[in-house]
């Protein structure tokens, strides 16, 4: 095991996966100073740094909720909310020793969620929050609306979309083919589309049935990503408000299933799986 304990030139760290969305947790404690734009890019560089789809720092003082959680992008952003870093950072929790398997709150910049570990630490359901696909909360430019089956000119082509806020914001294509090479072609550009001045993240889905849907992911901030649980809720809520799915749905993703349950406002649930990946230490840091 890693001490917690650290030198300047010596950061402990925890690497998990959830479905292959991989995040490295860092204790606040263990930091002489805010990390840097460009130190977080470092610690995630899958060459130079230990390689993740992002950090989670935590846990933090904070009032109002048992635990404190900030989420950055490998890109050096941060992030409002993150499902599987939430779920990660929860088995960090279990792990340490700090949780049991009585729900938990925890803060984030989008909102605070209740969290509860079971299976032993190796499952984690969090409920995330309410859906919203209010076009000011999103948000998403043009009058204000809810943003259902409305048309996106995107390279010169037209995408049927709907978009949609969980405590950070979505957009999902529901005209296109749902694979990987339209993941990588599209989501960038969609991403970075003027009518979504926070960015967004993306997915593309395909109703299978009444009970499953399919998505791929292009996440703000990291890229092409193997499986996000934000991502299955706002995707599950989407084909549940137009009417293409029950309101319990399987999600699949390349990495894997996470299952969500949507209430009739909208309020929603995922669990899935968590997995220890490595402890470890860093080696110092570049200048900030």
């Amino acid at each position: 095991m890693v001490s917690n304990q650290s030198t300047p030139n010596r950061i402990p760290f925890c690497k998990y996966q959830a479905l292959g969305n991989d995040y490295l947790v860092l204790r606040p404690d263990n930091l002489d100073a805010s990390l840097s734009p460009a130190q977080i890019q470092y610690f995630c560089h899958r060459h130079y740094g230990a390689g993740s789809d992002g950090i989670l720092l935590g846990p933090l003082p904070v009032e109002g909720a048992d635990f404190g959680l900030r989420i950055f992008n490998p890109d050096g952003s941060e992030a409002e909310k993150s499902g599987n870093g939430l779920r990660i950072f929860a088995r960090y929790l279990w792990d340490q020793g700090l949780v049991v398997d009585a729900p938990f709150t925890v803060w984030t910049a989008g909102g605070i969620v209740h969290v509860q570990v079971h299976s032993n630490g190796e499952m984690v359901t969090v409920e995330m929050g309410q859906v919203r696909f209010d076009s000011q909360l999103i948000p998403m430019k043009g009058r204000p609306r809810e943003v259902i089956n409305e048309t996106l000119v995107v390279g010169g082509q037209d995408l049927q979309i709907c978009a949609a806020t969980i405590g950070n914001p979505h957009c999902v294509v529901t005209s296109q083919l749902v694979t990987e090479a339209e993941a990588r072609r599209l989501g960038p550009l969609i991403e970075h589309h003027y009518m979504f001045p926070n960015r967004t993240n993306v997915q593309f889905l395909e109703v299978r049935d009444r009970q499953s849907i399919r998505i791929e992911i292009w996440e703000r901030g990291a890229g092409y990503t193997l499986a996000s649980g934000s991502s299955s809720c706002a995707s599950a809520a989407v084909a549940h408000r137009l009417g293409l799915c029950d309101a319990s749905v399987a999600v699949h993703m390349p990495g894997g299933l996470i299952r969500v349950k949507i209430s009739p406002d909208y309020e929603i649930s995922m669990t899935g799986p968590v997995t220890g990946v490595y402890e470890g230490v860093f080696w110092g840091l570049p200048a900030a």
